[in-house]
């Protein structure tokens, strides 16, 4: 681990439920009704399921992309990953994007072109946002600039627990 990493954001599972809880008032509070929440998988799977739930939001989908490999190193760009949405459902409707953090942007500024482009109304949440991102998600519930401890992936995977291996964020 780079010194840059020590000193870290640790979210726990009730500041989970907190901040989903929280995200989805202020959503109702802004009008906005989304007809479908799609996730950005993995890191938005479980925010999206928490906030679908606090709307009353049924109509969920992911688009699965990959961008971080591990702490603080990324590919070159980010990647669509299978199986695919289904893009044309989207068309018209109105999609709450939902991800984990809006780190660098780039990933979330891809999936909301990649939806726009499909017709889709688009409005973005994040747990977090950080100061370099090149996008500002419409709901955001807390801005930090340290590396994030999320509680369903901080421990790293079974496989590596089981292995003794150190976890990986």
């Amino acid at each position: 681990m780079t010194a840059e990493f020590t000193e870290r954001e640790t979210l726990t599972w009730d500041g989970f439920g907190r901040a989903t809880r929280d995200l989805a008032r202020e959503i109702v509070a802004s009008a906005f009704e989304p007809e479908v929440v799609v996730a950005i998988a993995r890191g938005g799977l479980l925010p999206a399921g928490a906030i679908a739930y606090g709307l009353g939001a049924k109509n969920c989908g992911a688009i699965n992309m990959e961008f971080y490999t591990g702490i603080g190193t990324v590919l070159d760009a980010p990647q669509v990953l299978p199986p695919e949405l289904d893009m044309n459902y989207l068309d018209g409707r109105r999609v709450l994007l939902v991800d984990d953090v809006a780190d660098s942007g780039r990933t979330l500024r891809m999936a909301v072109d990649m939806l726009r482009d499909k017709g889709a109304d688009v409005r973005s949440v994040t747990i977090y946002e950080k100061p370099s991102t090149i996008i500002h998600p419409d709901y955001v519930w807390k801005a930090t600039d340290l590396w994030i401890d999320f509680p369903w992936s901080a421990r790293g995977t079974v496989v590596e627990e089981d292995s003794g291996a150190e976890a990986s964020a």
